[in-house]
């Protein structure tokens, strides 16, 4: 914990971190806050879910579009335009409600594309913010570890928020989305930020062989995690608990909190493309013995293992990612892992529930270990593709740690 303690003191690392995971809390709030915001409504169940799907798939349509506009733009215009834009989607909704039902749909679509494109914003300013490569690492891996919080947290401020009334907890997630946002741009590193030149092609990162394996490969990791958070909720009904369901998010998310922090706060032996295929054999058995569905007992420390290699595998591949985009798409290659991961989550949310018919809990758990290995495939056979061909090094047109103090 020594490490974090001194990355923390590092300037400007606790507030660009703690700025983003506030202005990301509504990535952790608006399906649940649209769910049941269209319930109290009137609105049926397939409704509410449809409409918290669009959400989803309107973000991670909308990360690589922001993010090719901030490598070009910097990081204020459109952090700032996108949290409003954003914002004004939630409140929208909030004053409209579902009806008439276009009207709706044209709400979640801006609430949801117009996401700042806050973690691969982030990502893109730690080399320039952080003295070394060393503890450029340890900023990845300690945000691929505090993304649980905002899974936890977000949820909670949901619900207490619409104790009061369903609208205030839109207003609230559009209102956070700004706070947070305002708390990064602001900032010296933020405002300072600029991408390189790039090339005029409409590929931008995606011409990297190695971001493409990459982007697969999390993708994959993707649908095991859509698969289980709707799986322990089949295992939840079979079981009689409602509250279990719950109990096995928490409890994969203490797993790769715990797994994160370790993972970053030490150096570990080998190159990061050598890392990755082990990291991803980790994942994959964690989510194989899921399918087993045992007593809760034993499944919680089940959950638990699931996760811990969720936020190293991350981590890693943020490194990775840092050295294979090509030359100004930095931001936009952090952005296409978003969309990735939450394309896949989509999926497999559709894979679990054709699992749950085929086979009952075990089936629907079954999807995650296949997506688990999936990733892992995926990196095996294109691993050449993973070798960088320089080391992680400052691009020159991005302003230097010691230029920023």
């Amino acid at each position: 914990m020594r490490a974090y303690a001194t990355f923390l003191r590092l300037p400007y690392a606790a507030r660009l971190l703690g700025g983003t995971l506030l202005g990301r809390l509504p990535n952790g709030m608006g399906a649940l806050a649209i769910v049941l915001h269209v319930r109290a409504e009137g609105g049926g169940y397939p409704m509410a879910g449809t409409l918290a799907a669009v959400y989803g798939l309107a973000t991670a349509a909308g990360q690589p579009v922001l993010g090719r506009a901030m490598d070009r733009l910097g990081q204020p215009r459109v952090l700032t335009a996108s949290a409003w834009a954003a914002a004004v989607g939630f409140v929208l909704l909030a004053l409209t409600g579902i009806d008439p039902l276009p009207l709706a749909v044209a709400a979640v679509v801006l609430a949801g594309f117009a996401t700042p494109p806050l973690e691969a914003g982030l990502r893109a300013l730690w080399p320039a913010v952080l003295p070394g490569p060393a503890h450029v690492r340890a900023a990845y891996a300690l945000d691929a570890a505090s993304q649980e919080v905002l899974f936890t947290v977000g949820p909670l401020i949901v619900v207490a928020a619409a104790a009061l009334s369903t609208e205030a907890a839109l207003w609230l997630t559009g209102v956070l989305g700004i706070a947070g946002t305002l708390v990064v741009t602001s900032s010296r590193p933020s405002r300072q930020w600029r991408g390189e030149p790039r090339a005029a092609d409409w590929a931008g990162p995606l011409r990297s062989a190695g971001l493409r394996t990459i982007l697969i490969s999390l993708a994959c990791a993707g649908i095991a995690l859509g698969v289980y958070s709707v799986a322990v909720v089949a295992y939840a009904e079979r079981i009689g608990m409602e509250a279990a369901s719950g109990l096995l998010l928490a409890a994969m998310s203490a797993g790769a909190l715990t797994g994160g922090l370790v993972y970053g706060a030490r150096p570990w032996p080998g190159e990061d493309h050598r890392r990755l295929p082990w990291l991803l054999a980790g994942l994959a058995a964690g989510y194989l013995p899921l399918t087993l569905a045992p007593g809760l007992p034993i499944m919680l420390p089940l959950a638990f293992a699931s996760g811990v290699f969720l936020a190293p595998v991350l981590a890693c591949s943020f490194t990775l990612v840092d050295r294979l985009a090509p030359r100004g798409t930095v931001t936009e290659a952090f952005a296409w892992i978003v969309a990735a991961i939450g394309a896949g989550a989509a999926l497999g949310s559709a894979v679990s529930g054709i699992g749950q018919d085929l086979a009952g809990v075990p089936g629907a758990f079954a999807g995650a270990g296949a997506g688990g290995l999936l990733a892992l495939i995926t990196c095996l056979a294109a691993h050449r593709t993973l070798h960088p061909d320089a080391p992680l090094t400052r691009p020159p047109s991005q302003v230097t740690a010691d230029e920023l103090h």
